[in-house]
C-alpha cells in the first residue's frame, strides 16, 4: 500500500459520508416517492403492531404456529423502521447526506432483519408441513421449544451474517465518489462505490447470500410442495378451493421476497446494470412487510375471531 492509500486508510472512517440519491431531485422525484413510502409505512406499522397486540394477549392464540407469525411482524416493523423513516426525511427535506457510522449502522439492521426473516419463513413453511403430515404428532414434533430454539436460530444467523457482511463491507476504502444510487445504505451500491479491490466481498456477498437465499427458499418450496400434493387429496372441493386459495397467496409473498432478494444480493455487483436495483429493493423491504399482515394473518379465521374478542371487550370495558 502507498503512503497516499495507507493516509486515505486511515481517515476514511472519521470524514467521509454518503449521499443517497434515492430516486433523483426535482419535486415530482421527491413528493411521490414521500407520500408512497408513507401510506406504505403507516399501513406496515399498523398492521403488524396490531397482530403483535393480539398474538401476544390472546392466549388461544399461543401456539407454534402465531409465535412464529409474531416474530414475523416484529421482523417487518424493525426492517421498515430502519429504510422508510430515513428515506421519508430525505425526500421531504431534500438531504441526502448520511454519515459513515450513520451509514453502517443502517446496513447492520437492514442485513440483520433481511436475514432473520428468510429464516423464519422457512420455519414457518416447515412449521406447516408438519401440521398437514402427521396432525396428531404435531404438537410433539412442533413443541414449545422447538419453535422457540427455530426463532432463536434464525435470529442468531440473521446476526452472524449481518456481523459478517458489515465487517467486510466497511473495511473497504472509500476514496472517490460518495453518491450512491440507492435510498438506504445496501451492500451492493456500497461494494460499487469503493476504490478498494471488491472481488472478494462480491465472492463473500454471493456466497453468504447465496446459501442462505437457495436454503431458506428451497425448505419453504419442499415444505409448499407436500402441503399442495396434501391438498389434491382433499375431497372437498370447497375445501381444495380455500386450501389453495391460502397456500397460492403464501407462496405470492415468499416469492416476492425470495426472487427480489436474490436479484439484489445472489449475484455479483458487475451485474447491476441489468436492471433498477433501487426499484427491486422496494418489493423485500416495503411492498413484503406491507402485504404479509393481510396475507399471512389477517385473512386468517382465528386471528379475526380474536381481533372482535379484543375489540368487543374493549367496547364492554366502555
Amino acid at each position: 500500500m502507498s503512503a497516499t492509500e495507507a493516509v486515505r486508510a486511515g481517515s476514511h472512517t472519521a470524514e467521509t459520508e454518503f449521499i443517497l440519491l434515492g430516486f433523483g431531485r426535482g419535486l415530482w422525484m421527491e413528493m411521490f416517492p414521500f407520500v408512497m413510502f408513507l401510506v406504505i409505512y403507516i399501513i406496515i406499522m399498523l398492521g403488524n403492531t396490531i397482530l403483535v397486540l393480539i398474538f401476544g394477549a390472546d392466549s388461544q392464540l399461543h401456539t407454534s404456529m402465531y409465535f412464529l407469525l409474531m416474530n414475523l411482524s416484529l421482523l417487518e416493523l424493525g426492517n421498515s423502521s430502519s429504510i422508510a423513516p430515513r428515506a421519508m426525511v430525505s425526500f421531504l427535506s431534500g438531504s441526502k447526506a448520511i454519515s459513515y457510522n450513520g451509514c453502517a449502522t443502517q446496513f447492520f439492521f437492514v442485513t440483520f432483519f433481511l436475514t432473520t426473516e428468510g429464516f423464519v419463513l422457512a420455519a414457518m413453511a416447515y412449521d406447516q408441513y408438519l401440521a398437514i403430515r402427521n396432525p396428531l404428532r404435531y404438537p410433539i414434533t412442533m413443541s414449545k421449544w422447538v419453535c422457540i430454539w427455530l426463532v432463536v436460530g434464525s435470529y442468531i444467523c440473521g446476526c452472524a451474517n449481518s456481523m459478517v457482511q458489515t465487517g467486510f463491507t466497511f473495511t473497504l476504502l472509500f476514496c472517490g465518489s460518495n453518491e450512491m444510487d440507492h435510498f438506504f445504505c445496501d451492500g451492493p451500491p456500497l461494494i460499487s462505490l469503493s476504490c478498494s479491490d471488491t472481488f472478494f466481498n462480491n465472492i463473500v456477498m454471493f456466497t453468504l447470500c447465496g446459501l442462505i437465499i437457495v436454503s431458506t427458499a428451497l425448505i419453504t418450496l419442499v415444505s409448499y410442495v407436500y402441503i399442495i400434493s396434501t391438498i389434491l387429496r382433499i375431497n372437498s372441493a370447497e375445501g381444495r378451493h380455500k386450501a389453495f386459495s391460502t397456500c397460492t397467496s403464501h407462496l405470492v409473498v415468499v416469492a416476492l421476497f425470495y426472487v427480489s432478494t436474490a436479484l439484489m444480493y445472489a449475484q455479483l455487483t458487475r451485474l447491476a446494470f441489468l436492471y433498477p436495483r433501487k426499484v427491486v429493493s422496494i418489493f423485500y423491504t416495503l411492498f413484503a412487510p406491507m402485504l404479509n399482515p393481510f396475507i399471512y394473518s389477517l385473512r386468517n379465521k382465528d386471528v379475526k375471531d380474536a381481533l372482535r374478542r379484543t375489540m368487543s371487550k374493549k367496547c364492554f370495558k366502555k
